[in-house]
């Protein structure tokens, strides 16, 4: 018995190998309403559209993926949507909404574009809904991210190398308007373009009456010249709640930490370090660690 195991053992290996490898992290395809094989892409029809592949473009206007209905789920599987080809003179979106709901971006990497998602709502009613989660966001020239409309939610993104559009000087990791949780993203290298007086902005919130911003890393917010770098700033905010952020910065006399629109935004337990201003406006709370 004892000399067939050398035997079994090498079966065993050899049956490993015979396995197909996965070449991809996709989890499966069994869900999928339709895929989305090429770009331009409009979806017009509810359910879960997926990709199988890496998919890229060149145009410098106009959005890769369009959503014209209501409860679509967008789900890339980890692959590329691309759109470094067109230089930092581009225009484009990677993916569009207008006055949707229920939108769920997921498991997308979102590269070289104007905007590298932009959901757009007339009001805080007239869209919203949406839920990004779990993407990747990388050298988008403008905003990684713009998300208008009540009930969403910002969860998981890593976004980084953010800025350098040769149209504006300006660069804004994630933008949320109306009542949005930003919550557990990393937020890395916001950007200014050099030699224009630019603001750069890790978070900003508008008119977020009710919302969370919670658990978030953001650090490498860098304006140029006389322009102001924001880690988080929330304009026209209200009873915001911002905790538990770690936001790392540099100490020029225009860079401020956590901003809010109101003493009603609440600030609590977050780590600060390297701002010259730590809390502007912002009910400080209590178990902020302010580091110089």
């Amino acid at each position: 018995m004892t000399r067939l195991l050398p035997t079994l053992f090498m079966l065993f290996l050899l049956t490993l190998l015979a396995i197909p490898r996965v070449s991809h992290a996709a989890q499966g395809y069994d869900n999928c309403t339709g895929v989305i094989s090429s770009i331009p892409a409009v979806i017009s029809t509810q359910g879960i559209w997926c990709l199988k592949s890496d998919l890229s473009t060149a145009n410098v206007s106009g959005n890769a993926i369009t959503i014209n209905a209501n409860n679509v789920t967008i789900d890339c599987n980890d692959f590329k949507l691309g759109g470094l080809a067109a230089g930092p003179g581009t225009l484009a979106t990677g993916i569009a909404a207008v006055d949707r709901f229920n939108i769920t971006i997921r498991r997308c990497n979102i590269r070289g574009f104007y905007f590298g998602l932009d959901f757009d709502s007339a009001s805080h009613n007239s869209g919203g809904a949406y839920l990004v989660e779990d993407n990747r966001f990388d050298g988008n020239t403008y905003f990684g991210m713009n998300v208008e409309g009540d009930n969403s939610m910002i969860r998981r993104n890593r976004m980084f190398n953010t800025g350098g559009s040769s149209w504006i000087q300006d660069a804004t990791g994630i933008y949320a308007t109306y009542s949005v949780d930003i919550m557990n993203n990393t937020v890395s290298n916001v950007v200014a373009k050099s030699g224009g007086n630019g603001n750069a902005y890790g978070i900003i919130t508008s008119t977020n009456l009710d919302g969370r911003i919670i658990g978030n890393r953001v650090s490498g917010v860098a304006k140029d010249g006389t322009g102001v770098g924001e880690g988080i700033y929330n304009v026209s905010s209200g009873r915001i709640s911002i905790r538990d952020n770690d936001i790392f910065g540099s100490p020029s006399a225009t860079n401020v930490a956590l901003t809010c629109g109101s003493a009603n935004g609440r600030a609590r337990n977050n780590t600060i370090n390297g701002y010259a201003s730590a809390l502007a406006t912002c009910n400080n709370s209590g178990g902020n660690a302010i580091l110089p």
